[in-house]
């Protein structure tokens, strides 16, 4: 065999090694050293994956944990006892935990509210809001076709047959999916020991409220009068009432003046004994 080629062969050889060993000295020298409470929150974590607490996944979540980042309570699907095994992995407390649960704020459906248009494209949401503001006398309305159902991980929301979604709380998780995929802001999370909510987010005045939807808010500031609901747990902003839910102390009997009291009926109150209705 040539000289030459031996010779490459061997120097070849020599800087493989060479680089080989340099290789392996600087992997430990510069190696990151993986906290260990990193796995151990991962493992406790219930791998839904469905960033709600605003971490890209479950191990994005127990990084930021560990780099204080993210709350220890952070996890909403978790909850309580998530929070108290996270907490206790990082030498803490876990504080309290509020679980919610999502609500959908329209009762716009089918027999109460109208269409301007009729609608045949593609069945999303936030595709029909692209043409023209979507097909819905009101532009606030939920526009029924179910995108918050298609992105909810858990399967909690259905759609009903009047176009309307239908929650199933025994389901819902509260991870927020589709607050954030509803472009008409009609998702919203609701504290669960809270029964009432205003299902209405429009924002016109009465008679074009009226003119498109029978059960949409009006404005009329009735249920924020001190002598319908007292101490300030409902305040008007703009035309819209807001229940300042950490006023409330019994979730039924402080705002049951505003729900009877409602012209248009827009208060909605939550079904709380398990049982899903088949209409809403």
């Amino acid at each position: 065999m040539n000289f030459s080629v031996i010779l490459a062969m061997i120097i070849m050889g020599g800087l493989g090694l060479i680089f080989g060993a340099w290789l392996a000295v600087a992997s430990r020298v510069f190696m990151v050293k993986r906290d260990q409470r990193i796995a151990l929150i991962e493992e406790a974590l219930p791998g839904a994956n469905c960033g709600a607490c605003g971490a890209p996944g479950c191990s994005g979540f127990a990084e930021g944990v560990v780099k204080g980042v993210y709350p220890v309570n952070g996890c909403t699907v978790g909850g309580a006892d998530v929070a108290a095994k996270v907490a206790e992995i990082m030498g803490t407390k876990a504080g309290e935990t509020v679980l919610k649960v999502a609500v959908v704020r329209c009762r716009g459906d089918h027999e109460n509210a109208v269409d301007r248009a009729q609608y045949t494209g593609i069945q999303d949401c936030r595709a029909a809001v692209q043409i023209n503001n979507g097909p819905k006398g009101c532009e606030y309305g939920c526009l029924g076709l179910g995108t918050c159902a298609a992105v909810c991980p858990f399967d909690a929301i259905k759609m009903s047959e009047n176009g309307l979604p239908v929650v199933d709380e025994a389901l819902c998780t509260g991870c927020g999916e589709c607050v954030k995929a509803c472009p008409r802001n009609i998702m919203a999370l609701l504290p669960r020991d809270q029964k009432i909510y205003l299902a209405c987010v429009s924002r016109d005045f009465g008679k074009a409220v009226k003119a498109v939807c029978k059960v949409g808010c009006i404005g009329c500031t009735l249920c924020a009068n001190p002598k319908t609901t007292a101490n300030e747990i409902i305040t008007m902003e703009g035309k819209l009432p807001v229940i300042h839910y950490d006023r409330v102390n019994d979730p039924v009997g402080d705002l049951q003046n505003a729900v009877e009291k409602c012209p248009t009926k827009s208060f909605a109150v939550r079904d709380t004994s398990g049982k899903q209705k088949k209409k809403q």
